[in-house]
C-alpha cells in the first residue's frame, strides 16, 4: 500500500469526512541516464551562465521572474516561502457540477482519497449520494504548498480526488487556425457525415484499459533484455559519495594526479613510459666529492 500524502478530511455544508489522499498514478516511461561512452561514468549536469560559459555555485543562483524586456524581478526563499497558500488538511467542496461540465483538457492528475478514524460510513454516503445524483464535486485542496483546483469523483467503490488545471492555464483555441464550426460552415456534404458515421458506428466499443499499453517502452524495454541475455552490458561504477572516508579522497586525488603527469594516459602506460634520468647533484664547492646522502 503506498504512503499517504497528508490525512485530513472532505468538508461541504456541515459534512466532516476523515480521508487520507494517496497517489492514484506513478510514471511508467524509459529512465536513460547519460553516459560517458569512453569510460561508462555517469554523466551530470552543470550550472552554467550563459553569457559567460562559465560553472557558478549554487549560493551565487537567485530566482527571477521576467517583468518586462530584459528586466527581472528576484524574490528570495523567504519571500517565496511567505507567499505560498497556508498548508490546509481540508478538501472544501464550493460546488456539485455534471461530469461532462468539465472538458478532458482541465484534468491533469489523480489522487485516491481512502476513509480514515472510523469515517467509512459518512464516505460511502457521499460516494452514492454523487453516483445518484450524477454529479463531482469542485474543491479546493492544498497539496505540498501548492493549492489546486480539484474534482472529486465517484469512480468504483472509490473517490477519487483529480486536480484541475487552472483557466489560465489552458491555451485558448482562437491562437489557432480552426474550420468554422458547423457541417455547413465547414463544407461537410450529407454523403461524407452519413460515411463517416458509420465508420465511426462499425468501430465503437466500450472502453477497456487493459486493450492498451505503451508500445514504445514495451518495444525498447524488450530490446534492453534481449541486449541483456547477449551479454551486452557495461558496468558503470558507483560514484564516490560526498561523505566518503578521506582515504578514498586520497586515492581519488592520487589517481587524478597520475593522470595529469601522464597528460591523460591511461594507468597502465604509466609503468611502461621511460623514467626521465636522474639528474647528477653539482660537487660541493671546494670538493672534488659529491655530496653525501643525508640521513632520513
Amino acid at each position: 500500500m503506498p504512503h499517504s500524502l497528508w490525512k485530513g478530511a472532505i468538508s461541504f455544508g456541515l459534512v466532516h469526512i476523515p480521508v487520507a489522499l494517496y497517489p492514484a498514478s506513478r510514471e511508467d516511461a524509459i529512465d536513460f541516464d547519460w553516459l560517458d561512452s569512453r569510460s561508462m561514468d555517469p554523466v551530470g549536469y552543470k550550472r552554467i551562465n550563459k553569457r559567460t560559459g562559465k560553472e557558478i555555485t549554487k549560493e551565487h543562483i537567485v530566482k527571477g521572474v521576467k517583468y518586462e524586456d530584459d528586466r527581472y524581478v528576484v524574490l528570495s526563499d523567504e519571500e517565496i516561502k511567505q507567499a505560498y497558500p497556508k498548508t490546509t488538511q481540508t478538501i472544501e467542496i464550493e460546488a456539485f457540477v455534471k461530469a461532462q461540465d468539465i472538458p478532458f483538457v482541465h484534468l491533469e492528475r489523480p489522487y485516491y482519497l481512502a476513509p480514515i478514524a472510523k469515517g467509512e460510513k459518512v464516505y460511502a454516503l457521499l460516494r452514492e449520494t454523487l453516483l445518484a445524483s450524477k454529479r463531482i464535486g469542485i474543491a479546493r485542496v492544498v497539496i505540498q504548498t501548492k493549492e489546486h483546483l480539484a474534482a472529486l469523483i465517484p469512480v468504483g467503490p472509490a473517490l477519487m480526488l483529480n486536480t484541475l488545471r487552472w483557466p489560465a492555464e489552458i491555451r485558448p483555441w482562437d491562437e489557432l487556425k480552426l474550420p468554422a464550426e458547423g457541417a455547413k460552415a465547414a463544407g461537410l456534404s450529407e454523403r461524407e457525415l452519413s460515411m463517416a458515421s458509420q465508420l465511426v458506428d462499425d468501430m465503437s466499443a466500450n472502453f477497456d484499459p487493459s486493450q492498451y499499453s505503451d508500445r514504445f517502452r514495451d518495444a525498447v524495454m524488450g530490446l534492453i533484455e534481449t541486449k541483456a541475455q547477449a551479454g551486452q552490458l557495461n558496468e558503470v561504477k558507483a560514484l564516490e559519495s560526498e561523505d566518503a572516508g578521506a582515504s578514498s579522497n586520497v586515492i581519488d586525488l592520487t589517481e587524478l594526479l597520475k593522470r595529469s603527469l601522464n597528460k591523460g594516459s591511461a594507468p597502465g602506460d604509466q609503468a611502461a613510459a621511460p623514467k626521465p634520468a636522474a639528474k647528477k647533484a653539482a660537487p660541493r664547492k671546494g670538493t672534488g666529492r659529491a655530496p653525501a646522502r643525508k640521513r632520513a
